[in-house]
């Protein structure tokens, strides 16, 4: 298991967290309040190039959003940043691109 994490600076990490979760919730497994969701990525969901599932936490903070992902291996960690990233830089389109600082997990 490869698991990283990122803080990612904002003052709308609540309602990042919650349209992202939304977005998912049509075609994964998603539960979320408005400061903390989880969305459990199963393996090969839709057609995706990865063989193992992967889990990705958000929490909402005052001036950050914490998202961490769990997945089968690192090239899965690799791809799921990507898929984070993009869909919350599409939700945050105001302040795209926003900054992930991805640090190994403890």
């Amino acid at each position: 298991m490869a698991s990283v994490i990122a803080a990612v600076p904002t003052a709308h990490a609540s309602k990042y967290l919650q349209q992202l979760c939304k977005h998912w919730q049509h075609n994964l497994a998603v539960s979320f309040t408005p400061d903390h969701g989880t969305v459990t990525f199963p393996k090969d969901a839709r057609g995706a190039a990865w063989t193992g599932d992967a889990l990705v936490t958000f929490d909402a903070g005052a001036d950050a959003l914490s998202v961490r992902i769990d997945a089968s291996s690192d090239e899965h960690v690799d791809a799921m940043k990507g898929v984070v990233a993009r869909h919350l830089d599409r939700f945050a389109f105001r302040e795209a691109p926003l900054a992930f600082d991805w640090q190994a997990a403890a």
